[in-house]
């Protein structure tokens, strides 16, 4: 059995930062693995490690900056990886659910996994769509925010555990093969080890474009642009006391006497 996971990078912003043009300044951004992805790589070499798995491998959508990144999930156990990259791709801007779903359904053309793990969502965009939208495309079998997985002894069947809204859960059946959207909490994600981190640094990363998918420009074409981006403005009622422990424990008695509050 072969498992493909999909992975993505995110950009976290410092608690001080700027704005430049349609983006935040990269000076003020700091890159890591998308939370949920981490915790579907983990679900994906923990299939592996179970025997359920021959091979695990992740696919982004990224820069050569990516290969950083990704280079901690081959750490973590991934097998190797595939990152799809072109100039049509960094000219398109905002990539939708859509186009995302369209390049890795091409990649899972090629690839024939048994099994395709994402995470339910990302931290930059939020989407949340990005998993079952590839199934659909690809005509797999799906199941969304997963946050437990069992495959039967031949590997033909998932027994998953699904979040639903108000506490509810559901268990249900899914035959392979599948795209599971993985919840957090899901499992423990490891550390990359030293000796995992030299390993991933012999393992195959593949750069592919969109001719090599067999794509063109138009599968990143999106009817979403990015039109603005600004800080918003926040209104604040808080009343900032200055002066020692005795002087604003004086004001803050005034103002609750002012507003009705008071000892009895």
């Amino acid at each position: 059995m072969k498992v493909l996971v999909t992975v993505k990078e995110v950009a976290e912003a410092a608690d001080d930062f700027e704005i430049d043009g349609l983006d935040i300044d990269p000076a003020y951004l700091e890159y890591d693995l998308n939370e949920w992805d981490e915790y579907a790589v983990e679900s994906a070499v923990q299939l592996r490690e179970a025997g359920h798995a021959d091979e695990v491998v992740s696919v982004t959508i990224g820069p050569e900056r990516t290969e950083e990144t990704i280079r901690m999930a081959l750490a973590k156990g991934v097998d190797r990886a595939v990152r799809v990259w072109d100039d049509e791709i960094a000219g398109a801007g905002l990539l939708d659910v859509d186009a995302k779903a369209a390049v890795f359904a091409a990649v899972v053309a090629a690839e024939e996994p048994d099994l395709v793990l994402t995470g339910v969502q990302a931290n930059d965009d939020g989407f949340g769509a990005t998993g079952v939208a590839l199934a659909e495309r690809i005509g797999y079998e799906w199941a969304a925010v997963v946050n437990d997985l069992e495959l039967d002894d031949d590997g033909s069947v998932a027994r998953v555990h699904r979040e639903l809204e108000g506490g509810v859960e559901e268990h249900t059946e899914v035959d392979l093969p599948a795209v599971l959207t993985i919840q957090t909490g899901i499992n423990e994600p490891r550390y990359a080890s030293l000796r995992g981190i030299r390993q991933a640094q012999s393992k195959e990363i593949a750069p592919k474009t969109l001719s090599d998918l067999d794509l063109d420009a138009t599968t990143v074409d999106s009817p979403i642009a990015m039109t603005a981006m600004y800080e918003p403005e926040t209104d604040s009622d808080a009343t900032i006391f200055e002066g020692d422990a005795a002087e604003t424990a004086t004001q803050l008695a005034d103002v609750l006497r002012e507003k009705g509050v008071g000892a009895e």
